[in-house]
């Protein structure tokens, strides 16, 4: 199908299913399911803890598959999960049918959207469940897990004579390395984003403004069951330079370079992070642009050479590409950081930032992505680039397939 504009793609949509023309990939849910559980209670015995309280909506759903109102549960926390070592889970403030819990659980809550000024007492039922939950488990232990709460709910399971952790130590560590069927989860969620991008390009044109392009990829995403995106990362012409400004109404003009990234909680939970960056004609690209793209392109092609299994973070950074200085003032925040159901463990900085704030060594299983941001001050160009690549037991795999912009490669 010919997209003539943003709007006749979805009036006429023949296309954003792409069960049409690629087959789901076969997932064993139950394994899945068992396979997360089970790097969760690893973590727990690790790190010696009885109970873990789990809070954030992405470990809800690595946990428990639980995926009401994600956004909402980020900013307003009504649900929790209480997971043992050994024995049942119980989920507090939502229904447990088709979920992996043993049971669910009313609560008073623990925000003041639920609880207003009874916060307190919604902080201090939690803290009496969990107590009692560690009774119903048998365990003497008294160390808990708690994942990102207010202060109140730490205070109450203190003043119970819980010892309290840092719960997202825990579930970020258990997602780091994925197995065969989280690993289809996030081909799938790439393809779904690479198809939402050949639509932008497609629809890309003078006069088309940078959310109606943007709303192509969100509009893929929901079309195949999937969730959010943790920005609006797309921007156009002196809008690239500098990276991080997010989808305006701005009208795209002929000669413009145009970044995004995808930023993009797929289906069944999984992230697609990807940048790329377009030139929009019928104007041919400036030889200025053509070279910023080129730096951009070459930095990611060889950081994504460096990767591969048994290599420590800081060694990685060490061999990072050298950015020429003038680009170094405003370029992306790392070089490298690992995704799986969102961004996640571990980041890795460009070396002229300084030694990398902690280390640690590439596994199979593990995914990054390599990100480059071309842009120098004072300048109306900027180009973004970015890459998903699995770490294998013998090297990598890149995730990511749609094309570089064939008029910017030089």
């Amino acid at each position: 199908m010919n997209i003539s504009s943003p709007d006749l793609a979805v009036l006429n949509d023949n296309w954003s299913d792409l069960r049409q023309f690629k087959a789901l990939p076969e997932i064993d849910h139950d394994r899945l399911i068992a396979y997360r559980q089970g790097r969760l209670r690893e973590q727990m015995k690790l790190h010696d803890v009885a109970a873990l309280v789990v809070v954030n909506p992405v470990s809800l759903r690595y946990a428990a598959n639980y995926a009401t109102y994600m956004p909402f549960q980020s900013r307003i926390p009504s649900t929790y999960l209480f997971m043992a070592q050994d024995g049942p889970s119980v989920i507090y403030g939502a229904y447990a049918e088709g979920l992996p819990v043993e049971r669910s659980e009313p609560t008073l809550g623990i925000s003041v959207f639920d609880a207003g000024d009874q916060m307190s007492e919604g902080a201090r039922r939690l803290a009496d469940d969990l107590v009692n939950y560690l009774s119903e488990i048998g365990s003497d232990n008294r160390r808990v897990a708690i994942e990102v709460v207010n202060p109140s709910v730490t205070q109450a399971c203190l003043q119970g004579g819980l010892e309290v952790v840092d719960g997202m130590a825990l579930t970020e560590m258990a997602r780091v390395i994925k197995n065969v069927d989280e690993l289809a989860c996030i081909r799938w969620s790439v393809a779904v984003a690479e198809l939402g991008i050949a639509k932008m390009k497609e629809a890309l044109r003078p006069g088309v403004t940078e959310t109606q392009l943007w709303g192509l990829l969100n509009y893929t995403n929901l079309a195949n069951q999937g969730e959010w995106h943790d920005g609006r990362m797309l921007c156009s012409g002196p809008r690239t330079n500098p990276w991080l400004q997010e989808a305006s109404q701005r009208i795209v003009e002929s000669g413009d370079l145009v970044g995004f990234d995808t930023d993009m909680v797929g289906p069944m939970g999984y992230f697609c992070d990807i940048s790329r960056t377009f030139h929009c004609g019928p104007a041919k690209p400036t030889k200025r642009q053509k070279y910023i793209y080129g730096q951009a392109l070459a930095e990611v092609r060889h950081n994504t050479q460096i990767l591969r299994p048994g290599i420590t973070l800081r060694e990685v950074q060490a061999q990072c590409y050298e950015v020429p200085e003038e680009f170094r003032e405003q370029a992306y925040t790392c070089s490298f950081h690992g995704v799986g159901m969102c961004d996640e463990w571990p980041r890795i900085n460009p070396p002229y930032r300084g030694p990398n704030p902690y280390d640690g060594v590439l596994e199979p299983g593990m995914i990054l992505t390599v990100e480059s941001y071309m842009g120098a001050m004072g300048e109306r160009d900027g180009v973004k680039l970015e890459e998903q690549v699995l770490i294998t037991e013998d090297g990598i795999e890149q995730m990511s397939s749609y094309p570089m912009e064939e008029c910017l490669l030089d």
